[in-house]
């Protein structure tokens, strides 16, 4: 894909960067032109990921970070170090960072729905605040925030409640965070993926894989790059009259 450096001079935060849908963002943002700050709980993935960005732009400089993001005080470090670094705040933060622990309700341990929660839902809430806060500190009175909830969120799915409630309240918390920071420039829209070929996939047994694939209108499994061009967009200035809204990348699937 040609670079069209949409986002060049301009500084990114990815959680959950280290593989998947986070890394497949990771590389599209760097391709655009911006600095990347790759953030996952695993650093060794982090910076994995590092090594296969672009560092095309004068200036543009990526950084790994290790960052347990269902942690406030792992976050406002985050941000502090980012910073430091910098000598700025990033205006593009997507959370992409995600975690199921299937089971059906009828065996669903407590501890799996709030670890789910944890990192999927109190995750984004941590990250929009930490950055929007440091946004409005600094008076930069322009950024885009990207939360990654699911279709499940919105369809749900047998097997995850808690993947299911974790993600629709992504859409909830993004559009309440669009109503309250729309003020200071600061855009908030969630991406809905469908089912997607990635690590977490990877343990769903392929008999099953093929059944979903059979179901999408499109008749494929979404790649991570189909998120991460979505994303580059929204966090783009041709998005820049979007907020609050939820996009569905799904192949058509239940539409």
């Amino acid at each position: 894909m040609a670079a069209t450096f949409r986002l060049k001079s301009r500084l990114a935060l990815v959680t959950g960067g280290g593989s998947g849908i986070g890394r497949a963002i990771s590389q599209r943002l760097s391709l655009e032109g911006a600095s990347v700050a790759v953030v996952d709980v695993n650093i060794d993935s982090a910076k994995d990921t590092l090594q296969s960005l672009c560092h095309g732009l004068v200036g543009q400089a990526h950084t790994a970070f290790q960052v347990d993001v269902s942690q406030s005080q792992s976050v406002s470090a985050l941000i502090e170090q980012i910073q430091a670094q910098y000598s700025r705040s990033p205006c593009i933060a997507i959370s992409s960072a995600g975690i199921t622990r299937d089971e059906f309700l009828l065996h669903l341990a407590e501890e799996s729905f709030d670890s789910v929660l944890s990192v999927n839902l109190k995750g984004p809430f941590l990250i929009t605040q930490a950055v929007a806060r440091a946004l409005v500190a600094n008076g930069q009175n322009k950024g885009s925030i990207i939360n990654i909830g699911s279709i499940v969120g919105k369809v749900g799915n047998l097997g995850q409640c808690n993947y299911a409630a974790s993600k629709a309240g992504v859409e909830g918390l993004t559009r309440t965070a669009a109503k309250e920071l729309a003020r200071y420039g600061i855009r908030c829209n969630t991406v809905l993926p469908g089912f997607i070929s990635t690590p977490m996939t990877d343990k769903v047994p392929q008999k099953v894989l093929d059944k979903i694939s059979g179901s999408i209108p499109m008749g494929r499994l979404g790649k991570p790059e189909d998120i991460a061009d979505v994303c580059a967009f929204l966090a783009s200035d041709d998005s820049k009259y979007i907020t609050g809204a939820s996009i569905e990348v799904t192949g058509g699937l239940f539409m």
